[in-house]
């Protein structure tokens, strides 16, 4: 086999495929537009000069894009992270800050190793519909600012920027319609001297290159104690949405990642951007789904090109990217917002079908994921709300029936159904102590027993009956339960 096409097939099929490549380069170009206001927003909101935010999302892409565990998923600045860290900026400076970026990558990396990543499976369905309706909420509140106070040009902007979107892909969609809506909206404001709030207004453009070094703290005690609290919080959030979000274009795109290498990557990209200065940061919903569901992005490329495209844009272009008109960003990300919302999920067919419980925790999740800006608040809520909901459905389905023999002398209680703390409290009480004949079989053939709290309940049904000097005998058990049940059994009269 020749040289060339050997090496040709070693290659991933998508860099032999023009298409990709084309698909892949305009979805970076556009993911880099929309990063450039956003980073600019996120370090207002930190406290910390826009190239801090710009720095940190150039980094924070390129890193993602070679040590990541999902392809096609925007990594960069991001103002979950921006709140986390912004009370330690104003206290401390931006020394701390960076410091904490680089402990919280050192902390993402431990967890990942430990298997955080495996706890993603105890996400319910409907809180992740609930955290993707929240972030389609949120993502649209954030451009409200942007459209209140403003000249009148801007809703005229906004609204033929939406319609670019909208019907340009019925032209071709060779091209990505929001990369076009913002080249002729930028077209017409500066050709017609058009007096809107640009990408300029909202701080200046860094001029160079960023440069690593070591952040400017004392290296004592009292350091890490002062960031270790704020590290440890933005691990903890940022791989939460990092998770979330990869999970999310597993669905859309149909294929797998690799949770664990996408946590170890976040800490990596995290330490990464703390040594060039930026202020840290995790998966990005919106410019992720600019990049995969509107751009149609499969690849690692898109990501590292969004990155490598904001400093460019920032350094070679920077008058030119400062004159784009907000409002066509504002239009990208309206757009990015409907298309993000799960518009099945609160139709009234799909609302009659669900069970209420369900329904109330995508409420619940949405709710305090709007209320408190947090993403990481609302899953954390809406699982705990939902294990409650599922623990209390389960409970139910525990039942105690009751057979006499014939002679009177033997009871056999058929135990039915799940054995755990919700529904072991009521076990006690479905037993006849008094009228009970001297002999008591308890079957658990049909049953399970999950905890320490079912083996109690156990233990002191059969103390009962000894009181009154009936025996009982316990049979069925499968082998985890008789294990457990062997274990525990008599060893936890303390907790009665």
């Amino acid at each position: 086999m020749p040289q060339a096409a050997r090496l040709r097939g070693l290659k991933p099929d998508w860099l032999n495929n023009p298409k990709v490549w084309r698909t892949e380069v305009l979805a970076g170009l556009v993911v880099a537009l929309a990063l450039i206001p956003e980073a600019i927003s996120f370090s207002i909101i930190a406290g910390v000069d826009p190239a801090v935010g710009l720095f940190a999302s150039f980094t924070m892409a390129v890193v993602i894009s070679i040590v990541g565990g999902r392809r096609a998923m925007i990594s960069a600045a991001t103002g979950a992270i921006a709140l986390v860290v912004a009370p330690l900026n104003r206290e401390h400076g931006l020394g701390y800050l960076v410091a904490a970026v680089i402990l919280a990558g050192v902390f993402q990396v431990a967890l990942g190793a430990l298997g955080v990543a495996k706890l993603m499976r105890f996400i319910p369905r409907s809180v992740m519909v609930g955290f993707v309706n929240a972030l389609a909420i949120l993502i649209f509140m954030a451009q409200v600012p942007e459209m209140t106070d403003v000249p009148w040009p801007v809703y005229p902007l906004i609204i033929g920027g939406l319609a670019l979107m909208v019907f340009f892909p019925k032209v071709t969609t060779m091209i990505p319609a929001p990369l076009v809506s913002i080249v002729i909206l930028t077209v017409i404001t500066v050709g017609a001297a058009v007096a809107v709030p640009t990408v300029g207004d909202k701080g200046a453009l860094p001029s160079s290159l960023p440069t690593p070094g070591l952040p400017d703290v004392p290296f004592t005690t009292d350091t890490l104690t002062t960031i270790a609290p704020y590290a440890f919080a933005m691990a903890l959030v940022g791989l939460m949405e990092s998770l979330m979000t990869a999970k999310l274009v597993d669905e859309i795109t149909d294929t797998h990642s690799n949770k664990t290498r996408e946590s170890v990557g976040q800490g990596i990209a995290n330490i990464v951007t703390g040594l060039f200065g930026g202020m840290g940061g995790c998966a990005m919903i919106g410019q992720t789904m600019i990049n995969v569901k509107v751009s149609g992005a499969r690849t690692r490329m898109s990501t590292f090109l969004a990155g490598a495209f904001l400093m460019v844009l920032c350094i070679v272009f920077g008058p030119i990217v400062s004159d784009i008109p907000m409002a066509a960003l504002v239009a990208v990300m309206i757009m990015v917002s409907f298309a993000t919302f799960d518009w099945h999920s609160i139709a009234p067919r799909t609302l009659k079908r669900m069970p209420a419980g369900e329904i109330a925790v995508m409420v619940i999740t949405v709710a305090c994921v709007v209320a408190t800006h947090n993403l990481a608040v609302g899953v954390v809520v809406g699982s705990v709300t939902a294990m409650v909901i599922f623990a209390k459905r389960v409970a139910h389905l525990a039942e105690v029936t009751a057979v006499t023999d014939p002679e009177g002398t033997t009871v056999v209680y058929r135990v039915t159904g799940e054995l755990f703390f919700a529904s072991s409290n009521d076990l006690v009480g479905q037993f006849d102590y008094a009228g009970d004949p001297k002999q008591v079989v308890i079957d658990l053939s049909a049953a399970h027993i999950w905890d320490a709290s079912s083996v109690a309940a156990l233990d002191a049904i059969e103390t009962k009956y000894a009181q009154r000097g009936k025996s009982v005998e316990i049979i069925g058990l499968n082998d985890p339960s008789a294990h457990l049940h062997g274990k525990l059994s008599g060893e936890l009269a303390a907790s009665h």
